[in-house]
């Protein structure tokens, strides 16, 4: 999928707003603010669960990684996600 596609229907979802449970935030990380090198899923299924983590790591931007955007997507939809949260400043580690 390209990398354009999956984060306009990644950014739908994030639209949305919030939903309720199960519910999906998306963090980024890298060394500096200007450059992701990874990429932390988190999945809640009921307020107060356990959160369940995934991270993905590249050397170049993950935000313009075509894998890991569409592995995020698929990730998302397979969740079956009713709310997604999207970060989009950049934690510098």
């Amino acid at each position: 999928m390209n990398v354009d596609k999956a984060k306009k229907r990644i950014l739908k979802r994030v639209q949305r707003g919030f939903n309720g449970y199960p519910q999906i935030s998306v963090e980024y990380f890298g060394k500096t603010a200007d450059m992701a090198t990874e990429v932390a899923i988190t999945f809640l299924s009921e307020e107060n669960g356990e959160p369940q983590i995934q991270r993905f790591t590249s050397d170049k931007d993950v935000r313009e990684d075509e894998a890991i955007q569409s592995v995020l997507l698929k990730i998302i939809e397979r969740a079956g996600a009713n709310t997604v949260l999207e970060n989009r400043v950049i934690s510098v580690c």
